[in-house]
């Protein structure tokens, strides 16, 4: 992921803009000149709001204004982010695992998900606090019960990949009311590796980061 300068349109920036807006394509030399200024002077201006993406440029053509908004150019680049960009390391048990086991695991990693793979490291089932906690409900001997009977158990896991966008991961955290997705590598059509996680949280640092102009 590649960073960029935070970007506040200045005075001068806002006066570009309206010029190109107004008598686009125009050459660089010819917003220099309305503005009394040298090309060599606005050239990083130029460059910022062509980064941006306020303008465009080509070639013996000059800049013209895109007619995106800022909230627009926000939407775009949203829609790009992928999980790859954002995904966490995962933290898995085994199917074999207690629940008493499971709540440690939970507790030291400070997480709210966990996902449970059998012994060929494939994806079996999901664990989520509120099965801990069911679990913990009464009398029940906790190091003696597997997770294997308290999980969500595949195909009722809800997974994701890491060329999946951001977006879209969204809109299945929120459908299913769930913290956390797996993100698996699909090996041989039937088995999952897991390879990391997406929670709201990684996607809330892709929005906070979207806000700060920290990515492209």
């Amino acid at each position: 992921m590649e960073a960029v300068i935070k970007i506040e349109l200045n005075t001068r920036q806002e006066l570009i803009l309206q010029i190109v807006k107004d008598n686009g394509p125009i050459t660089g030399e010819q917003i220099a000149e309305r503005l009394s200024l040298t090309r060599a002077t606005l050239r990083p201006d130029l460059a910022i709001l062509t980064m941006a993406g306020y303008l465009d440029a080509r070639p013996r053509v000059g800049y013209f204004y895109t007619g995106k908004s800022g909230s627009r150019l926000l939407t775009e680049r949203l829609t790009k982010l992928t999980v790859q960009q954002y995904q966490s390391i995962p933290v898995v048990v085994t199917d074999s695992s207690s629940v008493y086991d499971a709540i440690c695991t939970m507790f030291l990693e400070d997480v709210g998900t966990l996902f449970v793979v059998d012994q060929e490291s494939s994806l079996v089932g999901v664990l989520s606090r509120k099965d801990l906690l069911r679990a913990s409900i009464g009398k029940q001997m906790l190091e003696t019960i597997p997770v294997s009977i308290i999980m969500t158990r595949m195909p009722n896991v809800t997974i994701c990949y890491k060329e999946d966008l951001i977006i879209d991961v969204a809109k299945k955290l929120i459908e299913k009311q769930i913290d956390a997705l797996p993100v698996v590598k699909n090996e041989n059509g039937t088995k999952f590796e897991v390879v990391g996680r997406i929670t709201k949280t990684n996607i809330t640092k892709a929005i906070v980061d979207l806000a700060n102009d920290e990515l492209v």
